[in-house]
């Protein structure tokens, strides 16, 4: 299983396998679904509902006073191996915080990987990624709704305008009717 984010970078089973142990999920199994847990039936506006709660949470903890890109979360397919028929569901919230200096940016990295854990996350990464530029990451799962954050902070060392990168994911479910 992978997952794609905004800028086409793949987080594979791998580190999302390493998510789920880290925070000792008891529902963990394999199954038909070619996950490793069973996907919960639900609404997908409950979900929807529940990730943009998240994710308006981690925008205020991040407290910077800059621009954020527009879209809000989106329902789509889960990427799970074993689900042919495409019944398993899941939502991401991808968005940006830009147009302040990367001074702002570090002191928003930093509230987030300090406030994490007060909000109920288990921050599972926290450090430089393997990109070139070598860009503070923060990995982290929130322990009740199971939702993965992921938080790169882009310098702009490339020539582009700094920014901080923020995608949610929840996990997979199934459409509830």
């Amino acid at each position: 299983m992978t997952y794609m984010n905004k800028n086409g970078f793949i987080a594979s089973s791998v580190i999302l396998g390493t998510l789920i142990m880290t925070v000792g999920c008891s529902a963990v199994k394999k199954d038909s679904s070619g996950l490793e847990y069973d996907p919960e039936v639900r609404k997908s506006q409950e979900v929807v509902h529940e990730v943009g709660g998240l994710s308006s949470r981690v925008l205020e903890i991040l407290a910077i006073k800059g621009k954020t890109t527009e879209a809000g979360p989106s329902v789509g397919p889960c990427d799970a191996s074993g689900d042919e028929s495409r019944k398993y569901r899941n939502v991401r919230h991808p968005w940006s915080m830009y147009g302040v200096e990367n001074g702002a940016l570090e002191k928003g990295m930093e509230n987030l990987h300090n406030a994490l854990p007060q909000q109920g996350w288990k921050v599972v990464k926290y450090g430089k990624d393997s990109s070139r530029n070598r860009n503070l990451e923060i990995m982290a799962v929130h322990l009740e709704t199971h939702t993965q954050l992921e938080a790169t902070w882009m310098k702009g060392l490339d020539g582009h305008a700094p920014l901080i990168e923020i995608t949610l994911y929840s996990r997979c479910y199934e459409e509830k009717s």
